[in-house]
């Protein structure tokens, strides 16, 4: 890889991770003709192709695969020689990446609160994505730890902190399904409103494996990536699922109320904290890691 220029690099890895080359470029902010030239020079450089063009943007070949596992590792190693230096001085200093579902928000942000407080000269950076992405970031090293509501079972992931948290309807007072006696069944969620999250939230994936064993299907009229306008929907007169943890505030000042689910499998939710298996973590992060489990109403 001598003599390959790292930015040109880092075009190429944000093309294939967005998918096109226009993405890349609006991300980066830049022509897309410059993506597509800096591209061109790093195969020009190694001599082989790194991505087939398709209709509907690009895809790496084999050896664009190899590149991008050698960019990851680069930016691994550059993190641990900094992780390496930082704890050198104690917790001084240091930056972690914490990679979140936007459920735990607000239960985060108090933890957060108490940490800065004790190690200001730490930074935290916070990418808020779904369930998927948090997964992609941990398991790709562009996060060091991150908070998840029910993630499949993997076996690359170490897991630092479970806690069972089971899903609900959540309604406004007033609603029809807050004078139901008993927990809600998929046949009464049917027929209201019903607003819920896409496919790449652990929310939505656990809703579809309940529909599949069920044998029943619900159609959503709004489908969203945004915890605050499920929220609010919810508010106005619609229903929407989520866990006790995500809606903390409205509950409390009564602007929601929480209804126990029938079905069994909505209770088997939980959120966990978690590493990629191998990574060992900075202090800062370590310490990260213990005050979020420690401290935060998701893991209680």
């Amino acid at each position: 890889m001598r003599g390959i220029h790292e930015q040109r690099l880092h075009y190429f890895v944000e093309a294939v991770r967005l998918g096109s080359v226009r993405a890349a470029a609006d991300a980066l902010d830049i022509a897309p003709s410059a993506v597509s030239r800096q591209i061109a020079q790093v195969e020009a450089e190694l001599g082989v192709d790194l991505i087939e063009r398709h209709r509907r943007g690009i895809t790496p070949t084999e050896a664009g695969r190899l590149v991008l596992d050698y960019f990851r590792q680069r930016q691994t190693q550059l993190d641990g020689l900094r992780d390496a230096i930082a704890d050198l001085q104690g917790l001084r200093t240091g930056r972690v990446v914490l990679a979140i579902g936007e459920g735990f928000i607000g239960d985060l942000s108090r933890s957060l609160g108490d940490f800065s407080a004790r190690h200001p000269e730490i930074e935290v950076r916070v990418n808020v994505v779904g369930t998927n992405e948090v997964i992609r970031q941990v398991m790709e090293d562009e996060a060091q730890l991150g908070l998840v509501f029910n993630p499949p079972r993997d076996p690359h992931l170490r897991v630092h902190g479970s806690r069972g948290q089971p899903l609900y309807a959540m309604v406004a007072p007033e609603h029809p399904l807050a004078a139901t006696q008993g927990p809600v069944t998929l046949t009464e969620l049917g027929q209201h409103r019903l607003a819920l999250p896409d496919i790449s939230y652990g929310i939505r994936q656990m809703l579809d494996a309940v529909e599949q064993a069920a044998g029943q299907r619900l159609a959503p009229t709004l489908t969203c990536n945004t915890f605050a306008l499920l929220k609010h929907y919810a508010q106005q007169g619609g229903v929407t699922l989520l866990p006790l943890f995500a809606a903390t505030q409205e509950l409390d000042s009564g602007a929601l109320r929480a209804l126990p689910l029938a079905d069994p499998g909505f209770a088997r939710a939980h959120v966990e904290l978690v590493t990629r298996l191998g990574r060992k973590l900075s202090r800062a992060a370590d310490e990260l890691r213990t005050s979020l489990v420690q401290q935060m109403t998701a893991f209680r």
